[in-house]
């Protein structure tokens, strides 16, 4: 016989920005984000995976002190239950007996009153979750506040297996705890699972992801839940912390389903602008930086960093420093120029002349005989990286990198030179998406922007052919193909690892195709050695493409003297 007993459970969602590392930060978050929950009436609160350490915590969770530090701060929250307010579902770390699992702790009554591990351990991309965990054990539903909750955390709803065995085991609803990485496009992906697993158990699900910059993550929220039927009941607003409560109200049949907030996600160039924002303001002040520093050229991609930092940070905390050479032309001057006064920041300007004068004197002897090549073009890029690392080290402001993913792929970049910095805010924007980011930030100011609105970005950076500026009359066509055509093919080449014949039968030139295979292959050491970068695409440099420094496959032709 069905309960037909009406019972409903305020569940708090609380999307929130846990600083890795920082237990006693993110203890006091959760019992703060627990005050404002229980003031909305909820009956139990649910973070996001493994919320108190951070994630990924990677080696730090092999540390007893860092493993004792969670342990003390579950113990605390544990105890903070017996005060009558909501129950806690926290994510976190666990250890005993030698043995690491990524689990989640259920706390009520002032304490621990069940445990719930990870069982699907993913291990590609950015994830590296079996290098320190261990399998958690299928398990069924776990009581709290007369409701039986199926607890899967982030992969588990990617797979059938958790899902099912709570289901059959009587669970009423599952809740999912996650820390989903941002990839453009990505949250439709993450409700399709959602209907997935509904569809397969016939219970309604919550979905409580993280938010905040991680290094080479940005985590975008968007938490949200789903009735029986894939109908959306709550969404939560992406990039933003906030406590969001869904109620739980059971039907005459006994079977739940949920009421919350809905608003829409970001549509895609915001998502990508506020992804970029977060990822810089949280790198930044994470790490103690009071602000950044950078070189504006008069071109796109440091015009765009430099609005994407005032955006992040305010324009007080971004410092833009201009060093021309013999080749910049005036109106890269007057362009940048220009940007900056639209962003309300002082220009500094350090010409690099003499800086090349000193260069050519020292090398005059070791380089007698040889004509001017690439190395005096590198030269300048390396005596800005130069001056700006010396600006940082004196204020103490840390260097934004400005190259895109273009530029990183092609090698078309200069190691210890436009590549210097601690943080690379394009690494993983192509070429192509900057022009869009550009035109698209003039005509909208994004949700949180401290910057101004209107068209920051002169429109002449945005349409001028680009240009490294090293010699006379260069322009990047010179070197690269136009970058509609460069981009597809090294998309091609890097988020969908295809091999140069694919390629070609979609009806690219192979001669292209080559060139651009040699540039990438040739290019893996300094790719090795750059700034880390925030991940928006399906596949990153840095942690989420993995390939050898030195290796003889050679896709392309081998060139023949």
């Amino acid at each position: 016989m069905a309960d037909t007993q009406q019972h409903d459970v305020n569940i708090g969602l609380i999307q929130a920005n846990s600083h890795l590392g920082d237990i006693a930060a993110n203890t006091d978050k959760i019992i703060q984000m627990r005050e404002r929950a229980a003031a909305l009436g909820a009956d139990i609160i649910i973070t996001p995976e493994m919320f108190l350490s951070g994630y990924p915590a990677d080696d730090l969770v092999l540390r007893d002190d860092f493993m004792a530090r969670i342990e003390s701060a579950i113990g605390q929250l544990a105890e903070l239950t017996s005060d009558g307010g909501p129950a806690i579902i926290v994510g976190a770390p666990y250890r005993e007996a030698g043995q690491l699992t990524n689990a989640c702790f259920i706390l009520d009554d002032g304490q621990i009153i069940a445990r719930r591990d990870k069982a699907n351990l993913p291990n590609y991309g950015v994830f590296d979750d079996k290098r320190h965990f261990t399998q958690g054990a299928l398990q069924g539903p776990v009581s709290l506040r007369g409701v039986r909750l199926g607890l899967a955390i982030c992969e588990d709803i990617w797979f059938e297996d958790v899902v099912e065995t709570v289901a059959e085991s009587g669970a009423e609803m599952i809740l999912s705890l996650n820390a989903s990485p941002f990839e453009s496009g990505k949250t439709d992906q993450r409700i399709m699972h959602g209907i997935a697993r509904i569809t397969e158990s016939g219970l309604p699900l919550i979905y409580v992801n993280m938010t905040g910059g991680q290094d080479e993550l940005v985590f975008d929220g968007g938490s949200f839940a789903l009735n029986c039927g894939g109908g959306l009941a709550a969404q939560l607003p992406q990039f933003t912390e906030t406590v969001s409560l869904v109620t739980a109200r059971k039907d005459a049949n006994g079977h739940y389903s949920f009421t919350g907030q809905i608003t829409p996600p970001d549509e895609p160039l915001e998502a990508i602008w506020r992804a970029l924002t977060l990822s810089i303001r949280d790198y930044v002040q994470k790490n103690g930086f009071p602000g950044v520093i950078l070189g504006l050229s008069g071109g796109v991609d440091s015009a765009i960093v430099a609005v994407l930092a005032v955006d992040a940070l305010g324009a007080d905390k971004v410092k833009l420093v201009m060093m021309p050479s013999d080749y910049t032309a005036d109106i890269s001057l007057s362009d940048a120029a220009l940007l900056a006064g639209n962003l309300g920041i002082a220009l500094d300007d350090i010409p690099i002349r003499q800086g090349m004068d000193a260069f050519d004197n020292m090398l005059a002897e070791m380089f007698a005989g040889r004509g001017a090549d690439v190395t005096e073009e590198n030269i300048q890029s390396r005596l800005r990286g130069m001056l700006l690392m010396a600006i940082s080290n004196k204020l103490g402001h840390m260097v934004l990198a400005t190259g895109n993913k273009s530029e990183y792929a092609a090698g078309y970049s200069t190691l210890y030179g436009d590549m210097c910095g601690g943080f690379a805010p394009l690494k993983d924007v192509w070429k192509t998406t900057v022009f869009e980011l550009c035109n698209w930030r003039n005509a909208h100011l994004p949700k949180g922007a401290l910057g101004p609105e209107g068209e920051v970005i002169p429109t002449r950076i945005i349409t001028r052919p680009p240009s490294a500026e090293l010699r006379p009359e260069q322009k990047d066509t010179d070197t690269l193909p136009p970058y509609d055509v460069l981009d597809a093919i090294l998309i091609a080449l890097t988020e969908k690892m295809e091999d140069i014949e694919t390629i070609t039968a979609k009806g690219y030139d192979r001669d292209v195709v080559e060139a651009a295979s040699r540039l990438l292959f040739r290019a893996e050491y300094k790719r090795f050695q750059a700034a880390p970068g925030p991940k928006i695409t399906s596949r990153a440099f840095g942690r989420d493409r993995r390939l050898p420094l030195t290796s003889g496959f050679t896709p392309h032709e081998v060139e023949t003297l």
